[in-house]
């Protein structure tokens, strides 16, 4: 596999030294090699802002430290090395395993001053689900800039389940997704420790996640990528994006998903690697989960939206 992980740090820092008039053109450049794998319309600056990216029409002092030290500690190359090394314990755990023929990622300063990023998502997150593209936005602060390339081996690994696992938009359900991601989070726990994982998964905890866990399990046989966001990233996001909630707390299906993940590494013997080639339905019947056809109340519901395609299909998802 031919992976490439674009300079963007050091882009980013020559954009922050433009005229400010000069700032968005600048950027528009640099994010135009994935513009085919972003997949909603409208200006790149604009869809960049939404997510939580660095702001480009105004100075931030904030901005030249932080790149600064992305390029410093190097963390493209730490993203790199992150990602040959996953591919390598993947390609180990399974024979014949498939994957796209090249990788390219993209990582992009996010905005200090955006409530939802730094208070919901915890400061980072990233997009998987455009094959052969990973794209990465994280404020590196002291807490996240040592979890950026864990960031990318979670992406990759959704990458590398959807050439192996059918990915249908029409069809995938609520508890595939949320098992798409417990097994990614479970990935990086395999490769590199617990002290790798995001924070997502442990956000909801105790009587809040038992309760998460029985709300999503409900609706693990709702059809449609447009409605599985709302029970993997929760209300806020929901509502940041003009979606509509499904009562699930911010990040909730993270938690749920680790849940099931380890209940079926527990049931099945088999590593987190090895069950990378699984399909949910078969995770979820060894972690002891039977599905149910949803009620017709959750048969009926759309959640509009634009599929990042075995990501999730909104700005701040992971």
């Amino acid at each position: 596999m031919e992976i490439t992980v674009h300079d963007t740090p050091r882009a980013m820092l020559d954009l922050a030294n433009l005229p400010l008039e000069r700032r968005p053109e600048a950027l528009r450049a640099m994010l135009a090699p994935m513009r085919e794998a972003i997949p909603m319309p409208g200006d790149l600056v604009d869809i960049h802002h939404m997510g939580g990216g660095f702001r480009v029409d105004r100075d931030d002092d904030r901005h030249l430290p932080a790149l600064r030290r992305l390029v410093e500690q190097d963390v493209r190359g730490r993203i790199e090395d992150a990602l040959r090394s996953a591919w390598r314990h993947l390609g180990d755990a399974v024979p014949d395993l498939k994957g796209p023929e090249s990788l390219r990622v993209m990582l992009v300063l996010g905005d200090p001053g955006d409530a939802y990023l730094m208070d919901v998502a915890g400061g980072y997150y990233g997009m998987g689900g455009s094959p052969g593209w990973l794209y990465l936005l994280a404020w590196p602060s002291d807490d996240v800039i040592g979890r950026i390339a864990h960031c990318a081996v979670h992406e990759f690994h959704h990458q590398v389940r959807y050439h192996n696992v059918e990915w249908n938009p029409a069809t995938v359900t609520v508890g595939e997704h949320v098992v798409s991601e417990g097994l990614a989070e479970a990935f990086v726990r395999e490769l590199s420790g617990p002290e790798a994982m995001g924070p997502w998964s442990g956000m909801v905890t105790g009587a809040e996640l038992d309760r998460a866990y029985e709300t999503i399990i409900a609706a693990a046989g709702l059809r449609g990528m447009w409605n599985t966001p709302a029970y993997v990233l929760g209300d806020a996001a929901m509502r940041r994006f003009g979606q509509e909630p499904a009562g699930v707390p911010d990040m909730a299906g993270y938690g749920v998903g680790l849940r099931i993940v380890d209940a079926h590494l527990a049931a099945s013997g088999l590593t987190v690697a090895q069950s990378t080639v699984l399909p949910g339905e078969e995770i979820l019947r060894n972690a002891g989960v039977t599905v149910q056809p949803p009620p017709p109340s959750q048969k009926s519901q759309v959640v509009s939206g634009v599929s990042a395609g075995g990501d999730e299909s909104l700005p701040g998802g992971r």
